[in-house]
Formats: C-alpha cells, sequence, structure tokens
C-alpha cells in the first residue's frame, strides 16, 4: 500500500516536498483561498504555491493569515497576500477580492474551504447555531464564488473547487447543520457547472474524510476514534491527512482536471462506505465537550 505523503498536525509549512506534478503547473496562476490560515486552507495554499501559484488566503482572524503568510512565502517563494474577509458579508468578500485583482492582476483558482462545524444533536441545536453554520458553508460558498465570477471568471475562465464532506450522504449523527450545508454546497457545485461551463469555468469539490491536524478532526472526535481503533472500519485503515486533501485540490483546480466539471471527488479512504454511525459514542462525546471534560 502506498505510503501517505509528509504531512504535519501544526499549521506549519512541510520540511520536505515531492512534487506529484510539475513544479512550473500553475506558474503565473493566482489563487483565492478562503479559510486559508490553518487546516486544510493552508496545506492547499502551500501545496497550490509549490506549483507556482501566487496566492491569498482570507478569513476572519487578520493575526494568523498575517502569520500564515510569512510561513508560506518563506517556503515556497511565492507572494502570499494575507486578507481579512466574513464570507458572510458579501461586501466583505468584494473589497477582498478587489485587493487580490489590485495586488496580482488576475485570479485563476477559487478554493471554498471556509466551514464551521461541530459535535451536537439536532434536539440541542439552537436556531442561531444552525443557521450560522448554514450561513458560513453554505452562503459563505456561493457568496464568494459569485464575486469571483462576477469580477474575473465570467471573463477569463478559471476554477472553482468547494471543500465539501461526506456526512450528507447517508445521514450522520449529531451532524445535520454540517450535512444539510454541505449536501446544498454539492448541488450548488453541479448548478454553477453547468451555468457556468460555457464561459470556461469549471466548478468541482473535494469531499474530505476524517482528516488528521485540523479544528475539525478535534471537534469531531478524529484523536478519540482513532485511539478505539474506529479507523480500522476505513478500507484504507488510516485517518488521512492535509496534504492528501491539496493534492486532490491541486488536481482539480490545474490543468489536469480541464475537462472535468461539476465532479465530487471523495478524498474519504472510502470511511462513508463502512464506517459505522455510532451515536452513542457521538453522543458521548458531546456529552464531554458541554462539560468541558478533555480527559478522554
Amino acid at each position: 500500500m502506498a505510503e501517505p505523503p509528509e504531512d504535519l498536525h501544526t499549521d506549519d509549512c512541510l520540511t520536505s516536498y515531492t512534487h506529484i506534478y510539475s513544479q512550473d503547473l500553475l506558474r503565473d496562476h493566482v489563487a483565492f483561498v478562503t479559510g486559508g490560515g490553518s487546516g486544510i486552507g493552508f496545506r492547499t495554499a502551500e501545496i497550490l504555491m509549490r506549483h507556482g501559484c501566487d496566492t491569498a488566503i482570507a478569513s476572519r482572524n487578520l493575526d494568523k493569515l498575517t502569520e500564515a503568510a510569512k510561513k508560506l512565502t518563506c517556503a515556497t517563494g511565492r507572494r502570499c497576500l494575507a486578507l481579512q474577509m466574513d464570507v458572510r458579508q458579501p461586501d466583505s468578500v468584494s473589497a477582498a477580492v478587489d485587493e487580490t485583482l489590485k495586488e496580482f492582476g488576475r485570479l485563476d483558482i477559487l478554493v471554498n474551504n471556509a466551514a464551521g462545524n461541530f459535535l451536537c444533536p439536532a434536539s440541542a441545536l439552537s436556531f442561531n447555531a444552525f443557521r450560522t453554520v448554514m450561513e458560513i458553508d453554505t452562503m459563505g460558498t456561493f457568496n464568494t464564488s459569485k464575486v469571483v465570477y462576477e469580477k474575473w471568471l465570467k471573463d477569463h475562465g478559471g476554477s472553482i473547487v468547494n471543500i465539501s464532506a461526506t456526512l450528507g450522504y447517508r445521514g450522520q449523527a449529531l451532524q445535520v447543520h454540517a450535512g444539510s450545508a454541505k449536501a446544498a454546497n454539492d448541488a450548488m457545485t453541479r448548478h454553477l457547472a453547468v451555468e457556468w461551463g460555457p464561459s470556461g469555468v469549471r466548478v468541482n469539490t473535494v469531499a474530505p474524510g476524517p482528516i488528521s491536524g485540523t479544528e475539525g478532526y478535534r471537534k469531531l472526535g478524529g484523536s478519540h476514534a482513532e485511539s478505539a481503533g474506529v479507523f480500522r472500519t476505513i478500507p484504507l485503515q488510516r485517518a488521512g491527512n492535509k496534504t492528501e486533501m491539496a493534492h486532490a485540490v491541486l488536481f482539480l483546480a490545474s490543468r489536469a482536471a480541464s475537462y472535468v466539471t461539476g465532479a465530487t471527488v471523495v478524498a474519504d479512504g472510502g470511511a462513508w462506505l463502512t464506517s459505522a454511525n455510532d451515536v452513542e459514542r457521538l453522543l458521548g462525546l458531546w456529552s464531554q465537550e458541554k462539560r468541558g471534560d478533555k480527559s478522554t
């Protein structure tokens, strides 16, 4: 079985990297990555930059973004622009995209990575909490896609890659909020691929499984599942890592996928096909989180 590529559990750049495509694959391209200051977004920005791309990373936390941009530029030699932005606010998105175009003169790739999630039974989920996840995940994806399309992609073509999840494929305990949001995003990918294809815009999705070294992994009980041997039920028998997700984005964003649009690449090691929907275990994790019990 092939070994997974190198990764780090922290939000730091890789100490070594083996290119799976030409280092010039994305030369002279510019990417815009939401949620690019940490987790999958950070590693995605790094991998795109290692293949020749300049990048804007955007989220609400400017301090985190500024530190991330310094790391990314130092490791890759490419330019990285840190932009404070709230995907829920179209005016904020518009200002960030304008700044990107002013700095780089073009925008070829959009990665919609910003998201929010946590464990919570539907009966305990507040109306506001459900709305907030929908606003970040679904409205945020639409807002950013529409702004980037109108300001650049409509007249120049390009690629949009949405980061989704497999939560809505069969119904997942304690995840009605995120599962609903991601199911809507998967439909959005297909609709936008149809409408924007004639403009030369490809729209695709990556649906990760459990990915180590991310905030989602911690919040959704990934470490507990790993220690309990839950991942042995996954066909590939392990969690994925951020570099693997970044490679999936790289493929879809690049000319290697020039005839791929409206597609969802499930990158979860086969987890959604075989993993148990363990309601009791997830309820236990949720109860511990409510109590502030971090001992397990």
